[in-house]
């Protein structure tokens, strides 16, 4: 269809109410068709609203839909307590907050109080997850495995500051890629059994507002169709901004330089512009998640990470996405692997992260990568000293993965922006409140706007705190709420931001 480019920092600007004369009505208009969008809508109408579903694509799913399906869940799930892993609403919250980088305490406190009740929703959408655990460190689980490690749980200081438990649920599909392709299809057939209306290769291209700055509805543009729609409440769940090169520029420059870019082609920010059309805050746009996972296989994290001065810099076993913005944050985002024959496994590796060479001496290696001379020997030196002891008083690397690597020869793994296969999306959205009521920069609510999934700033922030499921776990979740507020404001309920 003909639609709004991709690239852009221009805000459409919000239409006046005036331009609604004569249109069609509905109570709830949710703008985008991913998880956050799919959950809001139907919420909304299940409340009994007439709820029409705005999608730009020629198909549900959005950018959802190419994930692998971890949903970060806790305090106790079916799936944890099958497999016998003791977790709490407490603990989860504890962790969330130890990680996030301006953790927002009430909307970290519902999503673990409402995890269990949320797990249970998904699952009624006509999927169960898998009762079962896969005990490996890996990106995601290689089979249909329902829970696994998918954050920093495990890594120090975390693991100190909450008792860590496992909260990456993954969806019954083996792979690593389309498993919530599945939970949008059950989306979609429970959204018909609900009544609501969805229109494809249709897209919003401005807000509608009175003169008070409430939102009261939204033009749209399919082909060469225009037109416009009444609504007491929008929710906005339109993605992010990677696929933007300018908003990318603009906010997260490193995203657009040497990696790809996760996100569909309409991950283009334009829900982000529509909320700045009528004065919405913005937060964390400066924050991209980027990674190139150096496991599996686990052992490589026995080895020493080193930047180009030839010195440790993070605890290598931590989540892929927090040692790679620790990367980032190195001189010239430069960093290797260097692991000893008994522990390298070299036709085993990760096809992200590319051997360079192996080395029968130290010297060697730093001579090859052009690294300060004797620089990798004495961070080696001391790193197997204490690793032989099972000891790690600089970085407090997790006892499974300390040990020495002092078995020549040496191999080094580019993880060099560049030259590694990194990949990112962006994680900055608009200010929104417990139930995504969209905020002004003074804490003032935008009348009828909500926001939810990727294009708000709700629990993932920044890649150092990131944890697999976390973007499909709150775009559901705040979806909901979302839905479940514009449906009562809707009907006139005036609800409170508790319910």
């Amino acid at each position: 269809m003909s639609d709004t480019s991709t690239s852009g920092t221009a805000v459409p600007a919000a239409l006046p109410a005036s331009a609604l004369e004569g249109a069609e009505r509905f109570d709830v208009v949710v703008v985008g068709f991913g998880i956050a969008g799919g959950s809001a809508a139907l919420e909304a109408a299940r409340a009994g609203d007439r709820v029409l579903l705005l999608e730009r694509a020629a198909v549900h799913g959005g950018t959802s839909a190419m994930s692998g399906g971890h949903f970060y869940l806790g305090g106790g799930t079916p799936v944890q307590q099958a497999t016998g892993h003791e977790d709490s609403a407490e603990e989860m919250y504890k962790y969330l907050v130890a990680v996030s980088k301006e953790p927002e305490h009430d909307k970290i406190r519902a999503y673990c109080d409402g995890s269990v009740e949320h797990f249970g929703w998904l699952e009624a959408l006509g999927f169960e997850f898998e009762r079962s655990y896969y005990p490996e460190k890996a990106v995601i689980q290689p089979g249909t495995q329902g829970l696994m490690f998918t954050g920093n749980e495990k890594v120090w200081p975390y693991k100190e500051q909450a008792r860590p438990a496992p909260r990456g649920h993954k969806v019954p599909v083996a792979g690593d890629t389309e498993g919530t392709k599945m939970v949008m299809d059950l989306l979609r057939d429970r959204l018909a059994e609900a009544g609501a209306e969805v229109r494809y290769e249709t897209g919003v291209t401005n807000l509608v507002a009175d003169d008070s700055g409430a939102v009261v509805g939204v033009a749209w543009k399919s082909f060469e169709r225009s037109g416009v729609v009444a609504a007491d409440a929008v929710v906005v769940a339109a993605g992010g901004f990677v696929m933007n090169p300018d908003m990318v520029a603009a906010h997260t420059p490193a995203l657009g330089s040497k990696l790809f870019t996760l996100g569909s082609t309409y991950d283009d920010g334009l829900g982000i512009r529509l909320g700045e059309s009528v004065g919405a805050e913005l937060k964390h746009m400066d924050e991209p998640f980027i990674t190139a996972p150096v496991y599996p296989p686990a052992s490589l994290l026995t080895g020493i990470i080193v930047n180009k001065h030839g010195q440790r810099f993070v605890a290598e076993d931590s989540y892929h996405s927090r040692t790679s913005q620790h990367v980032m944050e190195q001189p010239d985002s430069a960093a290797y692997v260097i692991v000893d024959s008994e522990h390298g496994e070299l036709t085993n590796y990760s096809m992200l992260v590319p051997i360079i060479d192996a080395y029968d001496t130290i010297a060697e290696l730093e001579q090859a990568l052009e690294l300060p001379e004797g620089s990798v020997q004495e961070t080696l030196a001391r790193y197997n000293e204490h690793a032989a002891k099972g000891e790690d008083p600089d970085f407090h690397k997790s006892r499974e993965f300390l040990a020495p690597q002092d078995a020549g020869p040496w191999a080094a793994f580019d993880l060099r922006l560049g030259k590694a296969m990194y990949a990112g999306f962006t994680l900055g959205g608009m200010r929104t409140d417990l139930d995504g009521r969209v905020q002004r920069p003074d804490g003032s609510v935008v009348t009828g706007l909500y926001a939810a999934g990727a294009c708000a700033s709700n629990i993932a922030q920044d890649g150092k705190g990131y944890c697999s499921g976390t973007q499909l776990g709150e775009g559901s979740f705040f979806g909901r709420r979302a839905g479940r507020h514009a449906a009562g404001v809707a009907a006139g309920q005036g609800l409170s931001a508790g319910r």
